[in-house]
């Protein structure tokens, strides 16, 4: 009974691994002039509490990521006034924002 309890669960194991699905490319850029992400150019914003976040604007795809130290901790610099996007986080797209 032992010999049929582990062929049924290595049955049930390869069950499973076959169903893990590859997710997509997080590297790339998935809209109209995909492109791999470090051709974009990064701006930081800053959130109400005054840390910083990594912002990038694509036209039609944003990107937001806390700014952290190596630590993990986040920065929270003089960058901009609470609230506001600084740098040239618009760059690296041809998409022209609407507003």
């Amino acid at each position: 009974m032992t010999y049929l309890k582990g062929i049924a669960m290595l049955g049930a194991l390869v069950a499973l691994t076959a169903c893990q699905e590859i997710g997509p490319d997080k590297t790339r850029d998935g809209g109209r002039d995909a492109k791999h992400l470090s051709q974009l150019v990064a701006g930081i914003w800053v959130d109400p509490t005054g840390c910083d976040h990594w912002i990038i604007d694509d036209g039609v795809e944003g990107y937001l990521s806390a700014r952290l130290q190596p630590d993990g901790s986040p920065v929270c610099s003089n960058a901009a006034p609470p609230g506001v996007a600084t740098g040239p986080f618009k760059s690296g797209s041809n998409i022209r924002d609407w507003f």
